[in-house]
């Protein structure tokens, strides 16, 4: 076991965990932040997703020791309210049916949008691309992109 101190959504954590516990699960398990969900565990699928630094990576696959003073946002942290652009675009698509991958891919569009503010189709696809829906709404998640990037055709 080893202590750590994290950022997880802008406020310090300590953990004492085994250095090679995934992230996700010090997330779920020791933080109780569940809205990170488990899939795979081989960052297949993308519904572990939260942002490193804003960068999208797979919580399920990373190491709570390569995470250092980096700043981890969950879906819990994305914003206070469910106001996040993304969110707001995500209800008014219509995007969830079951909701279980919703949270990996709203990080993983949040993460996009960040770096990219007016992401084509193709770049759309290519950063949602490994965000697995089994309900096979990827039309839908491509319009609430292209509407929380204010692109929307």
């Amino acid at each position: 076991m080893a202590a750590y101190t994290l950022n997880i959504n802008g406020k310090t954590q300590e953990v004492d965990v085994d250095p090679s516990t995934p992230l996700l699960w010090v997330l779920r398990d020791h933080l109780k932040l569940v809205g990170t969900k488990y899939g795979c565990g081989i960052a297949q699928c993308g519904a572990c997703t939260v942002h490193l630094d804003d960068t999208a990576i797979r919580s399920c696959v990373t190491p709570v020791s390569s995470v250092g003073n980096q700043e981890v946002t969950t879906i819990e942290g994305l914003s206070e309210n469910g106001d996040h652009p993304v969110q707001k675009a995500w209800l008014e698509e219509d995007v969830p049916q079951c909701g279980y991958c919703q949270a990996g891919q709203i990080m993983s569009a949040a993460a996009l949008l960040k770096k990219n503010p007016a992401p084509s189709d193709a770049e759309i696809e290519s950063a949602m691309n490994g965000n697995i829906c089994r309900c096979g709404t990827y039309l839908r998640i491509r319009k609430a992109v292209k509407s929380a990037s204010g692109t929307s055709s």
